[in-house]
């Protein structure tokens, strides 16, 4: 993934350019319109930009001081720039504004991910503290229900039902938002995740004609691939908070934005927990591990604690270098991914049997967790 040649990274970045410029011009990607495959034109072009606007961030990262310093919780041992998420910010919001489609879910769900994107990045410069990270997070929570992306599970008529959903639909969106934060801690682990999880959700958007999910997905996923040389071992960028909190709640609530199933509750809910299976998983076992053991004792010690007990530091104790490490979660990620696509047309026996083998598959990762536990976590 690492570009050896100083030469060829030259060459591959102007040649970038030439191809941003061009798509950048009014009459770039008419063709695609013209072949209903406007996906495309979304997907490349915010592939480049990610791809032109991340080695921009790093030299500002630099002259700045903008650093990921080493400690002794991280696995870095040298600075490295952590502003890398202003690439993926820009190019999912400048795609998605020069396709010229717009929602009212979609421009709310872009609004609140740009609002958790700023209190990130300010919280990178200078630390905030965990009580006004969690209020920046509520407010860009809000903004996205008042636009209509609310989960829609309980049955018509129950008790309270709009206000639970609500309440659910938070949660849903900053847990989502931190969990893939909490597994941005090996070179391109998280980016990579969030790339397959988008294009996981635009498989099933675009063939059922969710024109608004299907062209966000493919921007996020396309941001993301364009990033993912800068920021894979060794990486010479990171995300920061700023940038895996965007992607995780950008991504959490295209999950809620979605219609996943018409008539069959199992496979909408199915859908958006395969897809996202890993990062809820590491997320809820790293919380019960944390409160069981005495480390974490309320919300804001929640998202402040940092331990090397997640999914990727159990693998990494077992023996697994950093790039297989990487490779193996983004391989169950995929794995669990592949389910929701065929769920949606297996029956209700054929459902049950895909959800039972993922069950499996955590139980799996159960083992790997408890076998490569630290002594104290």
């Amino acid at each position: 993934m690492e570009f050896k040649s100083k030469p060829f990274r030259i060459i591959s970045y102007v040649l970038m350019i030439l191809v941003l410029a061009f798509l950048l011009q009014p009459s770039g990607g008419t063709w695609t319109w013209l072949h209903d495959v406007r996906w495309f034109y979304v997907l490349i072009l915010s592939f480049i930009l990610a791809y032109v606007i991340t080695p921009i961030a790093i030299k500002a990262a630099w002259r700045l001081k903008l650093l990921d310093m080493p400690n002794e919780r991280k696995i870095h041992s040298v600075p490295i720039p952590r502003v890398g998420g202003i690439a993926i910010v820009l190019a999912v919001i400048v795609a998605t504004a020069r396709n010229f489609q717009f929602s009212s879910e979609l421009t709310g769900l872009v609004i609140g991910s740009s609002i958790i994107y700023l209190i990130g990045l300010i919280d990178d410069i200078k630390p905030l503290s965990a009580s006004l990270r969690l209020a920046a997070q509520v407010i860009a929570c809000v903004i996205v229900i008042k636009s209509g992306v609310v989960l829609n599970t309980l049955p018509l008529g129950f008790p309270g039902g709009h206000i639970i959903e609500i309440i659910l639909t938070a949660f849903w969106l900053i847990g989502i938002a931190n969990a893939i934060n909490f597994l941005d801690g090996v070179d391109g682990l998280a980016t990579g995740m969030v790339a397959i999880s988008a294009l996981l959700f635009f498989m099933i958007a675009w063939p059922t004609r969710q024109s608004y999910l299907a062209y966000l997905t493919i921007a996020l996923a396309g941001a993301s691939l364009g990033f993912l040389p800068y920021n894979y071992k060794p990486a010479r960028i990171f995300l920061g908070d700023a940038g895996a909190t965007f992607m995780g709640f950008l991504l959490a609530g295209l999950a809620v934005m979605g219609s996943w199933a018409y008539n069959n509750p199992m496979v909408a809910i199915s859908t958006p927990l395969l897809i996202l299976g890993i990062p809820i998983f590491d997320m809820i076992y790293t919380t019960i591990s944390r409160v069981k053991n005495g480390s974490v004792r309320n919300v804001k010690e929640w998202l402040e604690y940092a331990g090397k007990d997640h999914f990727h530091h159990r693998l990494m104790k077992l023996g697994f270098s950093e790039k297989k490490t990487v490779i193996f979660i983004w391989g169950l990620n995929l794995c669990l991914g592949l389910g929701s696509l065929v769920i949606r047309d297996s029956g209700v026996k054929g459902s049950i049997l895909l959800l039972v083998q993922s069950v499996i598959i955590f139980l799996m990762i159960v083992v790997l967790m408890l076998s490569g536990r630290e002594i104290k976590v």
